[in-house]
């Protein structure tokens, strides 16, 4: 059997056009009013910033110059005493760089764990009390907002040079940004198991670790192993204001222009993060391959 196809008076068609034609106009007048926008924030920010385009291209240069100064030098004939002078600190610089990798997993554990405790509160499906939900969630602006280095530097202030501060800094920012991911976690999940044990008589504790936390653990773990990898990059500068790690002998080594310590430096951050985030990612997407698999 065939479907007629309705047929509209000419009017009603011009009518219809004439509708799609001024949707169409408000749509593109808006697009080139956020141009027009964007336009004019980009050239306040420039002009605020005193950027100088003749300045930027005249000491352009001094970048790959910077780098190039960088290079260590080698010859085919000594190759490798070249390479052992080129990381003649590699001990001492592996032991910082432990340092670095202890203060990033310090840090993200702590903040971990606190984000995990506070994230319920700053969940509305959960808390009925807009205050508590309220005040959680400025709390969890605060910590995010400030930056690690601020934390870090307030700290050396308090508790002198060391890993500590820089496990402090990264640990109140680690729970600030964690606890946001992971409220919004919370947020999303099935409603059906929280009403399921509120029904039956269940208490605030045991809607949370009954009902919620099965759904969101696959996932707050795999956010809580991105953040380390975050972290470890965090705490490679932590050393520039005294907070410990490798960073110490970075800035130090920058400050004295040595540069090819500078380079062996930075390869050995690199080499770390780079190992630390393939791991992470192989465990972080096998978390999710799991979450998948459930009933």
């Amino acid at each position: 059997m065939r479907t007629a196809v309705p047929e509209y008076p000419q009017a009603r068609l011009q009518e219809l056009a004439g509708h799609y034609a001024n949707a169409v106009a408000a749509k593109r007048r808006r697009i080139w009013l956020g141009v027009a926008l964007l336009v004019v924030a980009t050239f306040a920010a420039a002009w605020m910033g005193e950027v100088s385009l003749a300045k930027f291209s005249e000491n352009f240069w001094r970048f790959p110059a910077y780098f190039a100064s960088m290079a260590p030098k080698f010859a085919f004939a000594t190759a490798w005493a070249d390479l052992a002078e080129w990381f003649w600190g590699l001990p001492r610089w592996l032991r910082l760089l432990g340092d670095t990798l202890l203060i990033a997993y310090v840090g993200t554990l702590t903040g971990g764990l606190t984000a995990f405790a506070l994230c319920f509160l700053a969940s509305a499906n959960l808390v009925k009390s807009q205050a508590i939900v309220f005040v959680t969630r400025r709390f969890l602006e605060f910590c995010r907002t400030v930056p690690e280095i601020v934390f870090a530097l307030v700290f050396v202030l308090a508790f002198g040079l060391g890993p500590l501060p820089g496990v402090l800094a990264i640990a109140i920012h680690t729970a600030g940004a964690l606890g946001k991911q992971f409220a919004e976690v919370v947020e999303n999940i099935d409603s059906k198991p929280i009403e399921g044990i509120a029904a039956s008589g269940g208490s605030w504790v045991q809607i949370v670790r009954f009902g919620a936390v099965p759904q969101v653990l696959s996932n707050f773990a795999s956010y809580a192993l991105l953040r380390f990898e975050i972290n470890v990059r965090g705490a490679a500068v932590m050393g520039f204001v005294g907070a410990g790690g490798i960073g110490q002998d970075l800035i130090e080594a920058v400050r004295k222009f040595y540069f090819t310590d500078v380079s062996a430096i930075l390869l050995l951050i690199i080499a770390t993060v780079m190992t630390i985030d393939f791991i992470t990612e192989r465990v972080r997407h096998r978390l999710i391959g799991l979450e998948g698999t459930h009933p």
